[in-house]
């Protein structure tokens, strides 16, 4: 039996529609895969930050003790904030 004109376009169709769902995946994939990166960036350099300046490691210390979910505090239950040198006296009383 021969297919019909109709038929023929539903599966153009239905492959068109495939092919944009394939794209729409890969681009959502791209996307997660560019901002996990960007956060891994900012937390490298939020860590280096936290090594040189004390207001810095602090502020990563509150924000690993205000961590709201369960799962997330255990991944930060060994770890430690990194010191940063104490700040010099800037009057020169000490």
């Amino acid at each position: 039996m021969a297919e019909t004109e109709l038929e023929r376009a539903e599966k153009r169709y239905a492959q068109a529609k495939a092919r944009l769902q394939g794209l729409k995946n890969r681009e959502a994939t791209r996307q997660r895969k560019l901002d996990t990166r960007r956060k891994v960036i900012l937390g490298g350099a939020l860590l280096d930050l936290a090594e040189r300046d004390s207001s810095a490691a602090a502020m990563l210390d509150r924000l690993v003790r205000n961590l709201a979910r369960e799962q997330d505090r255990k991944a930060f239950a060994d770890w430690s904030v990194p010191s940063a040198p104490p700040a010099p006296d800037i009057d020169g009383t000490s």
